[in-house]
């Protein structure tokens, strides 16, 4: 099974494959690619859209067709092939690809040969040897004897006579075909793949002085699907397509309003793209950054808030959720249709260094929305909730719940009235807001859990120290100006059934 050409694998520290006669093998990476005329379309949920056409030779009747380089996650089931007066018969995928491992695990009960280095004179020896196993290391019977290779650094390689056929040096299909006649022309694949994806990130400048922020939006692309893509046309899907089976959308961030203007940006369907500029390679186990975004003096304010539960007695002061809102209007500087990603907002310190002051996701966000994005907790401005008083009022009124007519067997009717008391409760609840800051603040206090259940939805506001707004029945909203260093009290008194 031995030529004068074979293939040696290095037993060392590092397993390297390389032509017996010492010349270096030539790398899927750094060989020519058999790809033709790409484009690319890559979704956010790791999945990618690949048009490939290439010049054929094709011969007429039925013959068998190799398109190497195609990715290594092609989903075969999604393949498209198109060429004038050519059909597909039949498909292949040969994914198994040639790494050292492999081509030992391949001869098995084969012979290779081993070349070994003596250290300290370098003069080799060689000797035949059949692989017996490779599970957990490789075990060779030489001779009457049994040996394991270590991989302990020693100057030992395994020489092989080939590759075996069905062993790929690069992830390739084949394709039979059935041609009506013969000659080169265009012929087009089409598939789906896994291994690509796209996220979106935000680095936003923010100004409190100004009440404004810069935003720079950045693609980061992402190639894991085993293939390097050359010179390619790429589009990035903002959106969310169907791929069967279960879908579950990330909620909203707090304070999400979606806007109702149509972004400039080329549509596909519901989903926007956004091409990148001129042609580009897509290398395999590559992260590759593409800004789409720059846009300065955004209008933008801080907002500290907090959210208070129905009857809650904090038994310490609880921080304030610090927050960044801002829309992308058209009106408002941004004017843009924002994909899914990660805002990261930054403030320049005393001496006008950016720093990091927070991060929050977004969903994909149409054009007109307002948004409030949590940056953190606020170091000086807290939010104490009691409830001061809770007690029962009694009524002499009974609320009859319901009427209903109840038809017997023998045909009669009886009304029927059901009557049950209600109890009403008065609460009394005191919101303390503190600032430690040098600057009045204005805060976000919402009181929940005001919608119990159908029943309990004529809930009163009998008196508020500051005009609140319902929001929806369950959340009631107060802006509520704390004074600089200073401290504020604000009491509501419900009147409920629960």
């Amino acid at each position: 099974m031995r030529t004068k050409n074979g293939l040696g694998l290095g037993l060392g520290s590092a397993l390297v494959l390389a032509l017996a006669s010492g010349a270096s093998a030539q790398t899927a990476e750094t060989s020519p690619s058999a790809q033709g005329d790409l484009a690319v379309t890559i979704y956010n949920d790791n999945r990618a859209l690949v048009q490939d056409v290439r010049q054929l030779a094709i011969a007429n009747g039925r013959s068998r067709i190799e398109f190497p380089d195609v990715s290594a996650q092609i989903q075969p089931e999604t393949l498209s092939f198109n060429a004038d007066g050519a059909g597909i018969v039949e498909q292949n995928f040969d994914y198994d690809l040639l790494t050292p491992s492999k081509l030992m695990e391949k001869a098995i009960g084969q012979t290779v040969t081993l070349v070994r280095t003596n250290p300290a004179t370098g003069k080799e020896t060689r000797e035949s040897a059949t692989v017996l196993s490779t599970a957990g290391g490789v075990v060779v019977r030489i001779g009457d004897r049994i040996e394991v290779l270590r991989d302990d650094g020693l100057p030992t390689r395994v020489v092989f006579d080939g590759v075996p056929p069905n062993l790929r040096a690069r992830p390739t299909l084949s394709v039979t075909v059935e041609s009506d006649r013969p000659g080169r022309r265009p012929a087009a694949l089409r598939y789906l793949t896994s291994g690509l994806g796209w996220s979106a990130d935000y680095v936003a400048l923010y100004d409190e002085a100004k009440a404004t922020t810069d935003m720079q939006g950045w693609v980061t692309l992402s190639n894991n699907s085993g293939t390097t893509f050359h010179n390619a046309d790429t589009v990035l899907v903002a959106g969310s397509p169907s791929s069967g089976g279960y879908r579950s959308s990330p909620p909203p961030p707090r304070g999400f309003t979606p806007g109702t203007e149509t972004a400039g940006r080329e549509r596909l369907g519901d989903y926007y793209l956004y091409p990148l500029p001129g042609r580009t390679t897509i290398a395999n186990a590559q992260t590759k950054q593409v800004s789409f975004l720059d846009v300065q003096s955004v209008p933008a304010k801080k907002v500290y808030a907090r959210t208070i539960g129905w009857l809650a007695n904090d038994s310490a002061p609880v921080n304030a959720t610090t927050a960044i809102g801002f829309s992308t209007a058209r009106e408002q500087g941004l004017g843009d249709a924002l994909p899914a990603g990660t805002v990261r907002f930054y403030q320049r310190d005393a001496q006008g260094t950016p720093q990091f002051i927070g991060e929050s996701n977004i969903g994909h966000t149409p054009m007109g929305s307002a948004l409030t994005l949590v940056t953190g907790d606020a170091f000086d401005v807290f939010v104490q909730s009691d409830v001061v008083s809770r007690e029962k009022i009694t009524s002499d009124q009974w609320e009859q719940s319901g009427r209903y007519r109840a038809i017997a067997d023998d045909g009669t009717t009886t009304t029927v009235t059901s009557e049950r008391p209600v109890e009403f409760w008065r609460t009394t609840m005191r919101y303390t807001l503190t600032n430690a800051k040098p600057v009045p603040v204005e805060v976000e206090l919402t009181q929940g859990g005001l919608d119990r259940s159908w029943w309990s939805r004529d809930f009163r506001v009998t008196s508020e120290d500051v005009p609140g707004e319902q929001i929806n029945t369950d959340r009631r909203k107060y802006l509520v100006t704390v004074p600089a260093n200073g401290k504020r009290e604000v009491r509501v008194t419900y009147e409920t059934r629960y």
